[in-house]
């Protein structure tokens, strides 16, 4: 596995002379503004060995290293970490890193938000012998987080803005999500770190070559523009859309890099024009919203679906060409055996091989719930990141709410494990792709009430409410989302 080293590592290192990284900074008094700070790092992910990639194969080569990076963001009694990487999902470091940021840098799950890029041309890390290179990304993402934590500098400036994006569409009757939104921090007037996303699956050149996809070449050119600063990507709400070039995600090496290079001049145009400053005090919760899932097929439609199917392999994770009926299995145990059919997510936890059951064989610290949200508070700005392959409308609707009442926000998906969908009502009525994957790939028994949309909505607004008491028009947010 490649080991992380100082020629891996790029921070900038953006010091505090008695800066110490073990305990959170406290001011000597606490009503008195401090320095805002910012530290960065980011290191080579790429394995050396060959393992099972997103679309189920080996690599047969490799047309672009894949990377983690870390900002970090300090008021100077909290941090705020954010981590992106060029993988699908994190999965099996999360729980890791959530336990060693806060037993050795005093980092609490809610002030570390673990985004993905949703790339598919990097290891899946839902395949059993994938999970040693799971652990090792843990250890090597720990290690950029405290490089970017001791290379912390400032004072700091963070803004944020927003501008159009025309190269996605959507699919599943859903109005299209355009917008790409960035957060740029400075020290100096000179840009440290540009974080950007757009709501869109990305577009790959090749199922077995290890790659970055369009955001990732995104990345390198806005880092091109700005010399010595880190530019990050990671996925808004795009479960249900895709490029507007190639078939659905893939594309050709031209198409993927020009794409890229549209997206990273959609970003620099935005980076460089006005931007609204967000730099204060740093809050953040994490909480887990329940989401409703509907009753069961009746038994006379579930024994016919069993026909044919092997019953007596149990769950078989991916690539397994017998995991998409691992749901037909649970379906039939629940009826055969009595056990009660689960009525909302957090009836159930979700194993590093992606299947959701009761409990764990061994209990562990930090459970996968669906549906963790963060909501961090940067001064006036909501950050929110959502677990799961969250489908456009989802976001666009937490956006508007979030408009109405005057919050600039950025808004995120693919946070943590596992990127179960969160379909729109609309997916779910069609029984699309999008509201399948709870059962043929997570092996759910039952699928997703048409609710689902409205409450995760309601859930996220609520959420925001709550750390935003002080602006009053906040306490309408969530309150007339469900119909």
């Amino acid at each position: 596995m490649r080991k992380l080293s100082t020629l891996a590592v790029t921070c900038l290192f953006l010091a505090i002379p008695f800066f110490t990284h073990a305990i959170p900074v406290q001011a000597a008094d606490d009503s008195a503004p401090l320095p805002f700070t910012a530290g960065t790092a980011k290191a080579v992910i790429t394995p050396d060995e060959p393992l099972t990639l997103v679309m189920g194969g080996k690599p047969s080569g490799k047309d672009h290293d894949i990377y983690a990076r870390v900002l970090v963001l300090n008021d100077g009694r909290q941090r705020l970490v954010i981590v992106t990487y060029d993988l699908n999902c994190l999965d099996v470091a999360t729980p890791i890193l959530r336990k060693r940021c806060r037993d050795e840098l005093g980092i609490d799950a809610a002030h570390l938000i673990l985004l993905a890029t949703h790339n598919h041309a990097a290891p899946i890390q839902i395949v059993p012998e994938n999970f040693e290179y799971g652990r090792t990304l843990a250890d090597q993402i720990f290690g950029l987080i405290e490089t970017a934590m001791a290379g912390e500098q400032g004072p700091a400036q963070v803004s944020v803005s927003s501008g159009p994006g025309h190269f996605v569409q959507s699919v599943g009757h859903a109005p299209t999500d355009y917008e790409i939104q960035l957060l740029k921090v400075t020290v100096d007037d000179k840009p440290v770190a540009l974080l950007f996303n757009h709501p869109t699956h990305p577009l790959q050149s090749s199922q077995t070559r290890i790659d970055v996809g369009h955001p990732g070449y995104a990345v390198d050119d806005v880092e091109k523009a700005f010399p010595g600063a880190l530019a990050m990507y990671a996925d808004a709400c795009g479960g249900n859309q895709f490029p507007d070039r190639g078939v659905i995600m893939f594309g050709t090496k031209e198409q993927v890099r020009a794409l890229g290079g549209e997206l990273a001049a959609a970003v620099l145009k935005i980076a460089r024009g006005k931007m609204r400053d967000v730099t204060g005090e740093i809050q953040s919760k994490l909480e887990v919203i329940s989401l409703p899932l509907a009753d069961p097929i009746p038994l006379d439609e579930a024994q016919k679906l069993a026909e044919g199917v092997p019953m007596n392999i149990g769950y078989v994770p991916y690539p397994h060409p017998d995991r998409g009926t691992n749901w037909i299995r649970a379906l039939m145990k629940h009826y055969d055996e009595n056990i009660p059919f689960p009525k909302r997510t957090t009836d159930w936890v979700c194993t590093d091989d992606a299947f959701l059951v009761r409990e764990y064989e061994t209990p562990r610290e930090f459970p996968c719930k669906y549906e963790e949200v963060i909501v961090a508070r940067i001064g006036p700005m909501a950050f929110v990141a959502m677990q799961g392959e969250v489908c456009a409308p989802i976001g666009m609707r937490i956006k508007d709410q979030l408009r109405r009442v005057g919050l600039p926000m950025m808004v995120f998906a693919y946070m943590g494990e596992h990127n179960l969908y969160i379909p729109t009502r609309e997916l779910v009525r069609l029984d699309a792709y999008q509201a399948k994957v709870i059962r043929t790939q997570y092996a759910s028994p039952v699928g997703w009430a048409p609710e689902v949309e409205d409450e995760m909505v309601r859930g996220v607004l609520k959420l925001v409410r709550s750390m935003f008491e002080d602006v009053p028009a906040t306490k309408t947010l969530g309150l007339d989302e469900m119909r």
